[in-house]
Parts: C-alpha cells; structure tokens; sequence
C-alpha cells in the first residue's frame, strides 16, 4: 500500500441468500463497491452498464451494496435486473457510512490490494469505467 492512501473499510454482511459477503474475499481482484436503492432513478439507470462491466471484465468484482431497503423490494430489483453480483442490504446505512457515502448512487473503487482509488458520486456509466480500470 502507498503511505497515505486509505484502505477501504472491510465489512462482512449476508447477501440475499443468507450467505456472508466479505470484502477481504476479493483481495487481489478490482472491487467496485456500487451503493444504490431501488427508489433511485440514477440508480435504475447505471445498473444494466455495472453488471455488463462485470461480466466483461474478469478480475473486476462487483459489490452491489443496497442502502437501507426491505428485503422484498430489494430481491425484486435483483430479478428484475438480472443480478448475478453479490447483492447485500447495508439495513442502517454503517457500511454506506463507513465509505462517506453522501448521496445514491456512490460507486467507490477499491484496487487489487483493497486501496480506494477512486469514489464516483452519481451515476456511471461504462466509459467512466473503463477509464477507472485504465481500459
């Protein structure tokens, strides 16, 4: 890690299976830890291009961090969406608070050794992306 560089806070919370996500687990991969709500256009919006990016990129792990939602309307928008990413409900916002998440969306950056290199408030999209990952 580069002095003075902020290591992403690590959080282990259930998916909607009931089984444990840790964000240690994607050490060694780019992590991009997605913060978003079912009521949020934006959020709506950028979600088709996030999981594409996923899925075209291989040591690229997608974390999809729901931000204080029911259970239900959160396994809605995951079918819906066709989410084949860990998706978590973050139930009072700690995860989203412990990353300085102001607004939805908020798409935070994590390189291979768990070291924030880039926050994104608002939505994304695949060149914004790209460019993050230096494709």
């Amino acid at each position: 890690r580069v002095p003075g560089t902020p290591a992403a806070p690590d959080f282990t919370i259930p998916d909607l299976d009931g089984k444990d996500v840790r964000f240690s687990d994607h050490k060694g991969k780019v992590v991009l830890v997605n913060f978003w709500a079912t009521w949020c256009p934006p959020c709506r919006a950028e979600m088709p291009e996030l999981l594409q990016a996923a899925r075209d990129y291989p040591d690229l792990a997608l974390l999809a961090v729901n931000v204080a939602e029911a259970p239900a309307a959160v396994s809605e928008f995951a079918a819906q969406f066709r989410m084949d990413v860990p998706v978590v409900i973050d139930p009072q916002g700690t995860i989203s608070d412990r990353y300085n998440v102001s607004g939805l969306p908020t798409s935070v950056f994590l390189d291979e050794n768990g070291v924030i290199m880039d926050v994104r408030p608002g939505a994304i999209d695949r060149g914004v992306i790209d460019a993050v990952l230096g494709r």
